[in-house]
């Protein structure tokens, strides 16, 4: 299983991103995939993406790819591959609505970095089967333009009434998971903090969620 971990920005730049590089790489090494990463968009080719089984969108911001990429990107999913996002993987490509409903939903805004409880509604997944049924954490906790279409499977919800400044009220996804277009895709909004990719549970969570979109774990 060779996996593409791809972190350009064209907007905000997250300092966690070296960090979350590499918690990635070792949750690969543990299992023998190899990875790669790249901030290259020119990586997005037939070619080139055939040699993969997953892409990772890790806090990438912005228009990261051109009409050409796009197009590359979309054949690797409806060839049966897979997708994960990470945090600002919902703040990227807002003109491209083939993206939007693979990642799943659009960032919005978020109040400032504060714990939370989040509610764990899947604990069947392999992304939250080591969760209780809530988990309290520390990150940057987004609020969407929508909430995610009935298509995507709910995994995570956050509790509003545990912090301040979310905006998206008694329904409000932060993990989901589905098949999409011929491939599989899961996001988690969380992330945003250097502290996120040494948390054990989190990587944890992040390690299901890449086993999920690999088809090694149901």
């Amino acid at each position: 299983m060779r996996v593409l971990v791809f972190t350009k920005t064209a907007g905000f730049r997250h300092s966690s991103i070296p960090e979350g590089v590499e918690a990635f790489r070792k949750i690969c090494v543990e299992r023998d995939w190899p990875v790669e990463h790249t901030e290259d968009a020119g990586a997005f080719t037939d070619e080139n993406l055939s040699g993969y089984d997953a892409v990772v969108f890790l806090n990438t911001t912005g228009d990261v790819l051109d009409d050409d990429q796009q197009g590359a990107f979309e054949r690797f999913i409806q060839n049966g591959k897979g997708f994960m996002g990470v945090h600002a993987a919902a703040d990227t490509e807002y003109d491209w609505p083939w993206y939007a409903k693979l990642v799943g939903a659009q960032f919005k805004s978020h109040p400032r970095i504060q714990q939370a409880i989040i509610r764990v509604v899947n604990r069947e997944h392999a992304s939250t089967r080591h969760l209780g049924a809530d988990w309290t954490r520390t990150d940057e906790w987004y609020d969407f333009r929508a909430v995610p279409s009935e298509d995507v499977s709910r995994l995570l919800e956050l509790d509003e009434s545990s912090y301040e400044g979310g905006s998206m009220g008694d329904d409000h996804p932060i993990a989901w998971y589905h098949e999409y277009d011929g491939g599989r895709a899961f996001y988690t909004g969380g992330g945003h903090t250097k502290e996120s990719y040494s948390e054990p549970d989190f990587v944890k969570h992040l390690a299901g969620g890449l086993e999920w979109v690999l088809g090694e774990s149901e």
